[in-house]
């Protein structure tokens, strides 16, 4: 299970693993938490002239979103309908208890989501994040809930839990594609910190659905404005976006150490 905070998170952020192992017969689902419905439409920003406006917009995403869940074989999409760029101000229990919810009733052994820096300060990145690796503690937890949301749902214990951790080679390919990611909150400017090669965990490889991941990324057309020239890259930096991924194992139960992994159920198989 990917959790994460907006459409076409899953597709740029974890595509390939998630088509890597929908190919390999494992069940894959998405958690995502809002509609998207702050962002831009084709470089357009809300309000301005051709933008049609949050709720279309969210209705756009949502249908994007499942088509590229559908491309890369994801076989359960479940949209929370949090506020988009307001995460960070969710009452936390119940965002809590909501994912908490989801992972009570999918069961999934592995959880994919943001790391805390929220790869460039987002702070719905870091949100999800946070909320995420609770609720992972709550679902587990026989006596929790909270407003009845998650009363009814079995206890369920993940058994690995993981952190998107992004590269500088990647960091570098989506800039050169995009723009300089950065994030301004309180006045403050975040920026990008690519995680260093020795702290990563796992790397799997994903040049085999690299093609996958490609058209779903071209599914998500309201977002076109930067994900044409993510296609015309040159090959070193397309290598960089679409034949690997990598990843910070926060905790297993089923395996540890420090030798670095190639699959996400290491020790569960």
């Amino acid at each position: 299970m990917a959790v994460l905070a907006h459409p076409d998170d899953e597709t740029l952020g974890t595509g390939g693993v998630l088509a890597h192992y929908a190919g390999e017969g494992v069940d894959v689902s998405v958690v995502t938490a809002t509609r998207g419905d702050a962002g831009r439409f084709r470089g357009l920003r809300p309000g301005s002239p051709g933008h049609p406006g949050p709720a279309a917009l969210a209705d756009i995403r949502e249908a994007e979103l499942r088509a590229a869940a559908g491309v890369l074989g994801v076989g359960d999409v479940t949209m929370l309908g949090f506020e988009d760029g307001r995460l960070d101000r969710a009452e936390p229990r119940h965002a809590i208890a909501t994912i908490a919810d989801q992972l009570r009733r999918v069961r999934p052994d592995v959880v994919i989501t943001f790391a805390p820096d929220g790869a460039y300060g987002h702070p719905d990145h870091i949100a999800i994040s946070q909320f995420t690796a609770a609720a992972i503690v709550a679902a587990a937890d026989p006596a929790f809930a909270h407003d009845g949301v998650v009363a009814a749902g079995r206890p369920h214990a993940v058994l690995k839990l993981y952190y998107i951790a992004w590269t500088a080679p990647v960091w570098e390919a989506y800039q050169a594609a995009v723009q300089r990611l950065v994030s301004v909150v309180d006045g403050v400017e975040r920026q990008a910190t690519p995680w260093p090669d020795w702290a990563l965990t796992t790397v799997v490889d994903t040049k085999h659905v690299a093609a996958t991941v490609t058209r779903a990324v071209a599914c998500h057309d309201s977002q076109v404005a930067g994900y044409v020239t993510l296609m015309t890259l040159p090959p070193a930096q397309q290598q960089a976006l679409w034949e690997s991924q990598s990843f910070y194992r926060v905790f297993s139960l089923v395996n540890g150490g420090r030798a670095r992994e190639t699959d996400l159920f290491e020790g569960l198989k």
